[in-house]
């Protein structure tokens, strides 16, 4: 016999849900019984607008299999986009409890090679795309919580590796994803007086970002070997961490794929040392040279060496 869905009663939005991870989190929150805001703009991998309707389709997915959910096409790296987001749960559903922030695409150059309109348009939806929903949600909430009906809000954002070491020929996109991690500390500690928790995950998985870009890496093995690079590995996790299961976890970062978790441990204190006085430039150097030796060395970035 089965037990209660983890999601029963929530209304859940994932954005970027036409394809890959963001599909596979829709329909892995519908099987649990949330009812979902699929929102996907429809575009390509750079960002240019394609011809079909990927929300759509999810949410007959969705709907097929018993469940409830409907589209949003909007542009959620703007104001109107992500308020219309927000407003689409609410209207038709009554209710939001769940932000899964997941859209985003690729424009891949070497620094030198690398456009500002690139640069522009990768941090803008990575980042932007993250901030404004996630602005127009926790107003919601909070404006529930001040008329006394504190909510189980959870937010899940999505970084990745390539912002927590970095990834060659990735400057825009490790840059924008090492920002939602700023962005993810700075709203779990300022909305948890809200009833809001705010995680991100930085996951591994086949979509068609990282298929082309990670091409052996990220290839389907046989039919008869586990998927390691399924994007619906990831989704579990994401479920729960916007389930009201997850109570008291808030501002963490988990590096997950396949069926491997990681708890991330962020920026600590290494070693140091405090003259107490001001150093000279070559008493700093030969110090941060010492010090150096002592300290643990760096992940290596992607793609390097």
């Amino acid at each position: 016999m089965s037990g209660p869905l983890l999601c029963e009663g929530r209304v859940v939005i994932v954005t970027g849900a036409g394809r890959g991870l963001g599909r596979a989190h829709a329909l892995a929150y519908a099987a649990e019984g949330a009812r979902v805001v699929v929102n996907d703009l429809g575009v390509g991998l750079d960002g240019t607008p394609g011809p079909d309707s990927p929300a759509a389709r999810v949410v007959a997915e969705i709907r097929a299999a018993g469940g409830q959910a409907v589209a949003h096409g909007g542009d959620i790296a703007t104001t109107d986009g992500a308020a219309s987001l927000v407003r689409t749960a609410l209207e038709t559903y009554g209710r939001l409890d769940t932000l899964v922030n997941n859209a985003g695409f690729l424009r891949d150059r070497m620094l030198v090679n690398l456009d500002e309109d690139d640069w522009d348009a990768v941090l803008r939806v990575h980042l932007k795309g993250h901030f404004l929903p996630l602005k127009h949600a926790a107003a919601h909430w909070r404006a529930e919580a001040k008329e006394g009906r504190t909510p189980r809000a959870r937010v899940v954002n999505t970084s990745s590796g390539a912002g927590l070491l970095g990834s060659v020929g990735q400057g825009n996109y490790s840059a924008a994803k090492a920002g939602i991690i700023g962005l993810t500390l700075v709203a779990a500690a300022e909305l948890g007086r809200y009833g809001v928790q705010v995680n991100a995950i930085a996951p591994a998985a086949r979509t068609r970002m990282t298929e082309r870009t990670f091409a052996d890496t990220m290839a389907a093995p046989g039919a008869d070997s586990f998927d390691a690079m399924a994007p619906e590995n990831v989704s579990p996790l994401v479920v729960w961490l916007g389930a009201s299961a997850s109570t008291g976890v808030t501002g963490r970062v988990f590096e997950t794929e396949g069926g491997r978790i990681t708890v991330m441990e962020g920026w600590r204190p290494g070693p140091t040392a405090d003259k107490g006085a001001r150093w000279t430039p070559s008493e700093a150097g030969d110090t941060a040279l010492k010090l150096l030796a002592e300290a643990e060395v760096p992940g290596a970035v992607y793609g390097a060496g």
